[in-house]
């Protein structure tokens, strides 16, 4: 018998983990100051509510979708739940609620691709703007602070507490991250969400349903900027009706970076984590060289035509 070829060892599939290895070292070699246990615990706090939302994204993407709205779900469910915290909820409850609401939001643009037929840039560049906008409505364009969530045990534990000597976010963002890599990889939803990205007519008429499948997978990523917002306000203390600004790039950004393909049926969660926390660790040390904010727009944007460039190349070698 003829023994089986060898897999052949695909580095494509560890290159974000290969390039935040590298990046790491030359930020500590640049400033070790990097490596400083509370910086890293800081970092990996940063990373949360990023991760968060690239997790949604990701399931998005897997499908040749976007979701241009996260940022403005983070901020509108942000800004109510602090509402009602402010107004004598019990926080529990107002986080409960403020993550159903992102969920419905989610849901609201899946029906507008789904049944509404709109691309999903479109569905979704429009209701970033409409949330946004609502936010600003609500809020009066002013923060949301004081009352009860400066005496809220619960809501300040959210996002500053700690849990065996680890932020709790930290730790939401990975039980959050277990929970969506079982579902990706592990069940017959993930094989759906792969199947549509793959080739979406061929889904349906194997008996996949599409609508369904889409329309649950943008409240999947609706109620995890939900998440991220209720995080990121107990973090902080308030609630900034500009919350969660840009936070779809970045989010975009950690998905592709981690492997997956705009193109759709090609990711993984573990690549969206790694690539999560390569974008923090940027920020974090070009921060600590202390390079200007301006100039790390610019360094970010050129990171993400990287990987889209990359991305690009390799679809072609593999067609």
């Amino acid at each position: 018998m003829m023994d089986k070829p060898k897999a052949k060892f695909d580095v494509t599939k560890y290159m974000a983990l290969i390039a935040l290895i590298i990046l790491a070292i030359v930020i500590t070699a640049l400033n070790p100051q990097f490596i400083a246990p509370n910086n890293l615990m800081n970092l990996f706090r940063q990373t949360s509510v990023n991760a968060l939302i690239a997790f949604g994204m990701t399931f998005v993407i897997l499908t040749s979708g976007i979701d241009l709205s996260v940022g403005s779900i983070l901020a509108l469910t942000g800004a109510i739940t602090a509402s009602m915290i402010l107004g004598g909820m019990p926080a529990w409850l107002a986080g409960l609620i403020g993550i159903a609401l992102g969920a419905v939001l989610g849901a609201i643009n899946g029906l507008f691709i789904t049944w509404g037929k709109v691309t999903p840039f479109i569905a979704t560049l429009a209701t970033m703007t409409i949330w946004r906008g609502a936010t600003y409505v609500f809020t009066g364009g002013n923060p949301i602070t004081g009352g009860k969530m400066n005496t809220s045990f619960f809501f300040q534990f959210i996002g500053q507490g700690y849990l065996f000597g680890i932020p709790f976010p930290i730790i939401i963002t990975l039980i959050a991250f277990a929970i969506c890599y079982v579902l990706l990889h592990k069940t017959a939803f993930g094989r759906k969400t792969f199947a549509l990205g793959g080739n979406e007519k061929a889904a349906f008429v194997a008996g996949v349903k599409t609508k369904k499948v889409l329309i649950t997978i943008y409240t999947i990523s609706g109620l995890l900027a939900a998440l991220a917002g209720f995080i990121l306000t107990s973090r902080l203390g308030s609630a900034q009706p500009d919350a969660g600004t840009s936070y779809e790039m970045d989010a975009i950004a950690s998905t592709v970076i981690g492997g997956a393909s705009l193109m759709g049926g090609k990711g993984r969660m573990s690549g969206t984590l790694v690539g999560a926390l390569l974008i923090a660790s940027l920020s974090n040390g070009m921060n600590l060289l202390g390079v200007n904010s301006f100039y790390q727009q610019i360094v970010k944007g050129v990171v993400i035509l990287i990987a889209v460039m990359i991305d690009s190349q390799t679809q072609k070698n593999r067609d």
